[in-house]
């Protein structure tokens, strides 16, 4: 029993940067230098992604645009994910970029699908505020149509 627990400790992976013993994404995240510059330019860019979704939260047609634009970036992560596994020398310290593409999930299409999800939110929020509206204004409709016949 002992043997088997140690084998499985032994099989987690310890991070090279930290020689931290990678068991939770937690310590995952920890792990990363977020010093680099690629990786400060990705938390830029993800600010300004968040800040956008904020701005076009009036503006419809931009909104369906950059949902669009954040659902196609989500979906080119696996191509994006083999194209930095193979080129992560040019770019990077350390190699991030696994078969399994936990890192680019975790750092690059989470913070967007989250500003998809808010997105959606804003949309539904509007849909009902319009449906609300709608409804008033039929039943106004209606008490003054009401109104006019009792009077005639």
């Amino acid at each position: 029993m002992t043997n088997q627990k140690a084998d499985n400790i032994s099989s987690i992976p310890i991070d090279e940067f930290s020689n931290l013993r990678i068991t939770s994404i937690w310590t995952f995240l920890m792990s990363v230098q977020w010093s680099e510059p690629w990786l400060i330019g990705m938390l830029v860019f993800h600010v300004v992604c968040l800040f956008l979704t904020v701005v076009t939260c009036r503006y419809y047609k931009a909104q369906i645009c950059l949902f669009v634009l954040m659902a196609g970036l989500v979906y080119s992560a696996e191509y994006l994910n083999e194209f930095a596994a193979m080129n992560w020398r040019s770019f990077s310290n350390f190699q991030y970029f696994d078969s399994k593409g936990m890192f680019i999930s975790l750092v690059y299409s989470i913070p967007l699908l989250l500003n998809t999800v808010i997105i959606v939110v804003v949309w539904v929020y509007r849909t009902f505020s319009t449906m609300t509206e709608l409804k008033t204004l039929q039943l106004k409709r209606k008490a003054r149509r009401e109104k006019r016949e009792k009077t005639d």
